[in-house]
């Protein structure tokens, strides 16, 4: 029997005593990872054991909150691995996950399928609760039962082997992702082919190169399909190998990253699972748990989105073959409709990127934007170290002074690090626990070479404006469980108050702040500031197109049952190809912003058969931004400020999963959602 007991002097056997718990990531190696993790499983299952056996009648603390307060030794781990895992991987950390894997998945069908756990969930049902406590039994007595607590005996015995074999084929994926982005950089030894990259740019693909040992210039590639140097190189044939390295990844070139087999496994093993526990696919058991409710709606929308978009893309490809004179080629796109952005606006990715310094960026961009709104300051926290060397923490307080959480930022790109950018916790908001959120901020910048400034293009501006939206979420919490803190809400509506936050990059208060070139200080030209916002919905067609294209292809892998998934890995792209072209999404010259073969999202779990949620929240955020604009309270000054966002944080972003998400939206605007908003945004409005 393996030994779960855990060493005193392994870090995890003990609450970190930095501040806010911020895990101390300089005492953690390897070695302490395994056994800490072994002895949380152990632990929580002990303290569910005592909950399930537990004489007394059922209340509130020996029920509710005992289950709230298990696994602290779990939660510390698990958020250090995790970290390490998708921000520094090595092999050794990928055989630990590996191994863990189905360990963990077993761990929740333990608690999930108890029914005597679950009966003294029901116990409770009439009881006279407060209203937060009474959406958490409500959530917890909805997900024992989504997660099988009623099956029999066989059924859930099946259900165990299905969830241990996904989260394994999960975790497989990911893997594989990652190595599929490492293996597929594209290695130059002639800089004369890097012609009209500026020389920070090019710069910084000799440091990406010399970080991996390497002589030359190495350009790194990026989660989704379209790489950001597309749009500037002028080698039309480096441009056509960027864009084959982007899409072939996955599909067997290179046998160590080939996901192909994986991704037919995982869709039919989900649609077993999902009929098994009652659900016509896994689609429908998926947007059962979300704000949509049913596939029905969800196909609907996109549905509704799909011929305008696709309208508007062949508008823009019209201009881009006019613009070059011949044919177009899908590698052509961002590299001509730049030309076109530059004509028809007069805005150069080159000559904007000066004025957009990371510092600046964070400090009177993001920061700044956050203190206008809700009177937060961000101290950077020296003496605090984080998981690499380029991680930085600020300390995070309230405008009277008050301590509120730790931020984290994770900007660069490294080896082991999957690609795109995204928000986690280290440590949730709990006012059950005592708990302060520190929560984490993930881009890829390539680095630059030493001495040289990080300078951002628009594209990163709004994404680094984005997860910040994320990480108010976490910071601004203020419940009181755990399970039901900051962004621990329907995948539909989490994206909704990250996308909000993306209006503050464009605000005059706050651009003519951040958008100062780093060696002057001179702002941004009036006119190319003017440019750059009216340009707002140019290339709307293109954009609209290839996230729809992601989002159907999820929904097309999860909308078939077990029998109705290929078994051929060969029939992969077949299968995606027909997909598009049912859903009328299948342009020549946009592709999907992500194949199924690299699609993280949702066959590395977290976004499956969910990738909707963008484009749903999109409707709210939209919505929003229109109540900014012309309803929200005002300052003194007339403008959206402080009164606003204190308004929006209360409403929304401070309550986390504590009630039906879609309340809170009703009680900030008085009614349902209005479509129009995002359909005028995105140019897709039709007679």
């Amino acid at each position: 029997m393996t030994d779960t007991t855990l060493a005193a002097d392994n870090p995890f056997a003990t609450p970190s005593t930095l501040p806010f718990e911020l895990p101390d990531f300089t005492a953690v190696r390897h070695e302490h990872l395994r056994p800490a993790m072994l002895a949380g499983l152990a632990e929580q299952r002990a303290e569910w054991e005592a909950v399930a056996t537990d004489p007394a009648q059922p209340d509130v603390g020996n029920t509710l909150e005992a289950l709230e307060r298990s696994g602290s030794l779990l939660r510390r781990v698990t958020a250090v691995l995790d970290t390490l895992v998708s921000s520094r991987a090595d092999d050794p950390l990928r055989e630990l996950e590996s191994e863990l894997a189905p360990l963990r998945s077993a761990h929740w069908d333990a608690l999930y399928l108890d029914r005597r756990i679950f009966a003294r969930l029901e116990a409770l049902a009439d009881a006279d609760l407060e209203a937060e406590t009474a959406w958490l039994l409500h959530t917890y007595r909805k997900d024992f039962v989504r997660s099988g607590v009623r099956l029999d005996d066989t059924s859930q015995d099946r259900l165990r082997e299905l969830n241990s074999r996904l989260t394994t084929l999960e975790t497989e994926f990911s893997q594989r992702v990652v190595k599929a982005l490492d293996a597929g950089a594209v290695h130059l030894t002639d800089a004369s082919r890097l012609a009209g990259l500026s020389e920070d740019a090019i710069a910084g693909l000799a440091q990406a190169a010399a970080d991996r040992g390497r002589e030359g210039h190495l350009i790194t590639l990026q989660l989704p399909t379209q790489q950001a140097l597309l749009a500037q190189l002028e080698d039309r044939d480096l441009r056509e190998q960027l864009l084959a390295a982007s899409v072939q990844r996955g599909t067997g070139v290179d046998e160590a990253s080939d996901t192909r087999a994986t991704i037919l496994e995982l869709a039919r093993l989900r649609a077993e699972r999902a009929q098994l526990l009652g659900y016509e696919h896994h689609a429908a058991y998926v947007a059962a748990d979300g704000t949509a409710g049913t596939t029905r709606a969800v196909n609907d929308m996109l549905g509704r989105l799909a011929p305008p978009a696709v309208a508007n893309a062949e508008a823009e490809a019209r201009d881009l073959a006019d613009v070059h004179g011949g044919p177009v080629e899908p590698w052509d796109w961002s590299f001509l409709a730049e030309k076109v952005r530059q004509e028809r606006f007069s805005i150069d990715d080159s000559v904007l990127r000066p004025y957009l310094e990371l510092e600046s960026v964070l400090r009177e961009g993001v920061f700044h934007a956050a203190q206008l709104l809700y009177g937060i300051t961000l101290t950077e926290r020296p003496d605090l170290t984080g998981y690499a060397d380029d991680v930085r923490v600020w300390e995070v307080a309230e405008e009277d002074g008050s301590p509120l959480g730790l931020f984290v930022g994770d900007y660069y790109a490294r080896e082991g690090k999957r690609g795109g950018a995204w928000m986690h916790n280290l440590v949730d908001q709990s006012g059950l626990l005592g708990q302060r959120p520190v929560v984490v901020n993930n881009l890829n910048i390539t680095r630059p070479a030493p001495g040289e400034p990080t300078l951002f293009t628009w594209d990163e501006v709004i994404t680094a404006f984005h997860e910040f939206g994320h990480a108010l979420h976490g910071l601004f919490s203020a419940v009181r469980y755990p399970s039901l803190s900051g962004a621990n809400v329907p995948r539909d509506f989490v994206e909704y108050p990250s996308q909000v936050n993306e209006m503050w990059a464009r605000d005059p208060r706050v651009i003519e702040r951040y958008a100062r070139h780093h060696e002057t200080g001179e702002p941004l030209p009036e006119d190319l500031r003017a440019a750059l916002l009216g340009s707002a919905q140019y290339g709307e067609g293109f954009a609209t197109t290839e996230y729809l294209g992601a989002a159907l292809l999820d929904q097309a892998w999860h909308q078939v049952t077990p029998d109705e998934v290929p078994t051929d890995p060969a029939q992969v792209e077949a299968f995606s190809a027909r997909a598009l072209e049912r859903a009328g999404v299948a342009h020549p010259l946009v592709p999907p912003r992500y194949r199924s073969t690299y699609f993280n999202h949702t066959f590395g779990g977290g976004y499956d058969a969910g990738y909707y949620s963008y484009i749903w929240s999109e409707v709210l955020d939209a919505d929003t931004v229109e109540w900014f604009r012309t309803d929200a309270p005002r300052d003194d000054d007339g403008a959206a400020g402080r009164a606003a966002g204190q308004r929006f944080r209360e409403v929304l972003l401070s309550r986390g999963h504590s009630a039906d998400p879609l309340s809170f939206y009703r009680e900030l605007r008085g009614r349902d959602s209005d479509i129009q908003p995002l359909l005028e945004r995105r140019g897709l409005l039709t007679d």
